[in-house]
């Protein structure tokens, strides 16, 4: 039976706001989602309660340390609002040579994944709730990543909310800071003109390689699973444009 939210914890601090120091007035920032959540499950409950004191990972806790979260310094893969983490949990089933951070602001996601991680075994996911450019910003050391993956992100479609797109060049110089040496910024949408916002974004930053052949839109690569949404919209004829580059 579905329950009811709880109040807020640690956990979902990503809502605070910041206030300007000498006004004392709340400076609102332009965020890439807005947190309509469902009713957790009491499975999807019992899980945050039971299982992210093991995998959950908080703000507060400062820059992540590789050694203390998972035992090791293996390549870092981060992916950014992984929904329900199935296919999360698939990837870093796949890949147990690197270490998996995903960020959720949705409690029931969250859950979710703790259960998968549970179901699974796997030892190498780790998760945020929080607000993932604030976790970029706070918690990731510059360099230290392999791969971002941002796969299917809310397209803000109407023209008025197109500044709410998480892809902006300020976003993109983020994640180049975040990404190691030869490190790859992974986005897939099935959004055309989302797609095509991408792409602009993309060849106007410098110190990005694109890996498409045609240096446009490439082939879905191996490490990203197709979702059963994927294929039922290929059977439509909707597209999805997956874009990969490297830093150089």
């Amino acid at each position: 039976m579905p329950v009811p939210l709880p109040a807020p914890t640690a956990m979902l601090d990503f809502l605070r706001q910041d206030q300007d120091p000498i006004t004392g007035k709340v400076m609102r920032k332009v965020r890439s989602f807005v947190l309509r959540e469902g009713r957790l499950t009491a499975g999807q409950q019992k899980a945050l309660d039971n299982l992210w004191p093991r995998f959950g990972l908080e703000r507060d806790a400062g820059v992540l340390d590789p050694q203390t979260v998972f035992g090791r310094d293996a390549p870092q893969v981060l992916e950014i609002g992984y929904g329900m983490g199935q296919s999360l949990v698939q990837m870093a089933s796949a890949e147990p040579d690197k270490d998996f951070v995903g960020i959720e602001v949705h409690r029931p996601g969250v859950g979710a994944l703790l259960m998968a991680i549970e179901e699974t075994g796997v030892n190498n996911l780790r998760s945020y709730c929080d607000d993932a450019v604030e976790i970029l910003e706070l918690c990731i050391a510059d360099a230290s990543l392999s791969r971002v993956q941002l796969y299917f992100p809310d397209p803000w479609h109407k023209k008025k909310h197109h500044k709410r797109r998480i892809v902006q060049p300020s976003w993109v110089q983020l994640v180049q800071r975040k990404l190691a040496p030869g490190g790859v910024l992974h986005m897939a949408t099935d959004w055309e003109n989302y797609a095509e916002h991408m792409l602009e974004i993309m060849q106007a930053e410098n110190g990005w390689q694109n890996l498409a052949d045609d240096g446009r839109f490439a082939a879905r690569p191996d490490w990203r699973p197709e979702t059963k949404f994927e294929r039922r919209g290929a059977r439509l004829g909707h597209g999805v444009w997956d874009l990969l580059y490297r830093k150089i």
